[in-house]
């Protein structure tokens, strides 16, 4: 947590705190452990999947150990073509027609997600839905995937990471409410 020297996404949005996944796979019993939780939310809130598609870049390798863990194909959809050898925006054999379920490693405004899963319906791909590892948990996030009409399901959230911080003293007492007002509105703060 840096709420004096904020974090800057992607997006342009300052943030106080910065979730980053990727450390998970450093760990093998944490890595283990997610793809255990993520393989099972797969499993229950989705079915039968024919595919597991990670979207680049940190939603590939839990992608790949979720579909290593059901023994399915794996393919990866990229943020653009790419620009030299097939240009292709999607990666692995095409096997389109089949049931895919996309893995992410986070989500904020869901945006990267919602193009990989665009791409992959426009590839001829029928997306069963999304699974992540976190969730800010933004409004706007829930709008657009509602909006594009693919439900979707996280291991955590924000509220349970704050929490989880916050009761075991993770977090002064006194950023807990700098870190809900950020929540409150993400696009504004900072600024």
């Amino acid at each position: 947590m840096q709420p004096n020297n904020p974090f800057t996404w992607a997006s342009g949005w300052k943030s106080p705190i910065y979730c980053d996944n990727r450390i998970t796979l450093s760990h093998p019993t944490i890595r283990t452990y997610i793809r255990q939780q993520l393989t099972q939310l797969v499993q229950e809130v989705f079915g039968a999947v024919g595919c597991i598609a990670g979207v680049a870049t940190a939603g590939i390798p839990q992608g790949v150990l979720v579909a290593q863990e059901l023994g399915l194909p794996f393919i990866y959809v990229r943020s653009k073509p790419k620009d030299h050898g097939r240009g292709n925006l999607i990666e692995g054999d095409i096997l389109t027609g089949k049931r895919v379920v996309v893995i992410e490693d986070l989500i904020s405004t869901g945006k990267s997600s919602l193009q990989a899963v665009e791409a992959l319906r426009e590839a001829g791909y029928d997306v069963a839905g999304l699974a992540a590892i976190f969730s800010y948990g933004f409004d706007v996030a829930a709008d657009n995937f509602k909006q594009a009409n693919c439900p979707f399901v996280t291991l955590s959230n924000y509220n349970a990471l704050i929490k989880y911080a916050s009761d075991n003293q993770y977090i002064p007492a006194n950023d807990i409410e700098l870190l809900r007002q950020w929540r409150q509105n993400p696009s504004e703060w900072g600024q």
